[in-house]
């Protein structure tokens, strides 16, 4: 925004000076005419001021006053003879005695003078200079001239004005539920950015309802069937005649509680990160010591799961990041290998050159079709076979993606090297810029 601000102050900067010299220019034009009527008339008035100079010296010096009186009176010319102490000016006295033409102005009056030879006074032709008015043509250029400067800025301004019209539909037609912001803004336009922060919340807006719709899904499936189950179970509880079949119950209730708690859990851990309620601490951390210290941790309660092999890059050193939610990826990520792993999962963290940090996890299981490589990312969704037994609730990779798009990276499905699937997580440097602002944008 600023550029542009900075675009308009030159251009009214440059349309000012262009103006401003193509009206000097026709005033120096017009000012040449006068300058040429006034040396006429000046040329006039030290003629009649250098005759009247040649008779005085035919005159006796007393009665030269009286001389110049009557010539002033008969010839209708303001004349009078002036003792060189009326005379200011020191470059005008130096002129008079070198018997040059001077001129003199004193108390708003314009002054022809002339030494008188032999005297010592000082002829001085009295004029006046008249003002120049302004006409017609003077007032219609100059209006011209201010009028080509508001188009000039009117020019400017009118895309603006049409881009915040188009912006203030778009954003009237989103809030009448329309939910669709399609404002059609090129990018050189001021309001651009403005455009673009509308969009982005738009879309923002649109997923929240989205993950809002889901998770009223899921939570009406998911917490029906424990529910179905625990009506069940009590039932069955009531009619046990034995200590034995009522503890199998009661064992088999705690189990739908603990299912339902963990539904409930994972649905509060993803609603805060959903609502974008935690602000990043991004600082440097030693993922040489961190990352292995994790999967050891995670490889212990797997148990009897696939072997799990930690390669960490020695320039991991200074990792800019959120060790906390790294670490739930991290989790997340081993956590859905495991689900799928048959005997070996490879977990491998390096900084690129450009530097670019690359956490990736490969499993050795049936990978996971192109089809749905994006939509593995969605919130509640499963990707399991119907003859499978159904583990989690479709969040773990849904929160990954929530806290790597926090970090300014981005997530992937490939196919890896164990002939399995295999999930990279790139952020670079330039993350750090963005994450400040995580709790606010989501």
């Amino acid at each position: 925004m600023a550029r542009h601000f900075l675009q308009l102050y030159l251009l009214i900067v440059a349309t000012v000076a262009a103006a401003s010299w193509a009206q000097g220019k026709l005033w120096e034009t017009f000012a040449s005419r006068a300058d040429e009527t006034a040396i006429a008339e000046s040329q006039a008035q030290a003629a009649a001021l250098n005759i009247v100079n040649e008779q005085l010296v035919a005159i006796p010096r007393d009665n030269r006053q009286q001389y110049v009186a009557k010539v002033a009176k008969q010839s209708g010319i303001n004349l009078e003879l002036l003792e060189p102490g009326d005379i200011v000016g020191e470059d005008t006295l130096a002129r008079l005695s070198h018997g040059e033409l001077a001129h003199m102005r004193a108390a708003d009056e314009d002054w022809l003078l002339k030494r008188v030879a032999s005297d010592g006074r000082v002829l001085a032709f009295h004029y006046s200079t008249p003002d120049v008015e302004r006409g017609v043509l003077d007032w219609t250029l100059a209006i011209l001239f201010y009028a080509a400067i508001a188009l000039v800025i009117m020019a400017w301004l009118w895309p603006l004005t049409r881009d915040l019209r188009q912006l203030e539909r778009s954003t009237t037609s989103f809030g009448d539920r329309a939910w669709q912001f399609d404002a059609r803004i090129g990018m050189r336009s001021p309001v651009y950015p403005l455009a673009e922060a509308f969009r982005r919340m738009a879309a923002r807006i649109d997923s929240l309802i989205g993950a809002q719709k889901d998770m009223t899904n899921a939570m009406s499936h998911e917490i029906k069937t424990p529910l179905a189950r625990m009506r069940f179970e009590i039932e069955m509880a009531r009619t046990a005649g034995e200590p034995q079949r009522l503890a199998t119950h009661l064992s088999h209730l705690d189990s739908d509680v603990a299912e339902l708690d963990a539904f409930i859990t994972a649905m509060l851990d993803y609603a805060i990160l959903d609502r974008a309620e935690v602000a990043l601490n991004v600082r440097e951390h030693d993922l040489t010591l961190i990352l292995p210290a994790v999967v050891e941790t995670f490889r212990r309660s797997a148990q009897q799961g696939p072997v799990i092999r930690c390669e960490v890059s020695p320039a991991a050193t200074q990792v800019r990041c959120d060790a906390h939610l790294m670490e739930t990826v991290v989790r997340n990520l081993l956590y859905n290998a495991v689900r799928y792993a048959k005997q070996e999962i490879h977990v491998m963290f390096s900084v690129l050159h450009d530097g670019t940090y690359r956490l990736s996890v490969e499993d050795d299981g049936p990978g996971i079709p192109e089809a749905d490589r994006v939509r593995v990312f969605d919130s509640f969704v499963q990707l399991d076979e119907p003859t499978r037994r159904k583990t989690g609730y479709g969040l773990g990779l849904a929160i990954v993606k929530r806290i790597v798009d926090w970090h300014g990276g981005k997530v992937t499905v490939y196919q890896c090297g164990l002939r399995g699937a295999g999930f990279a997580v790139t952020w670079g440097n330039d993350h750090k810029n963005r994450a400040g602002s995580a709790s606010l944008n989501g």
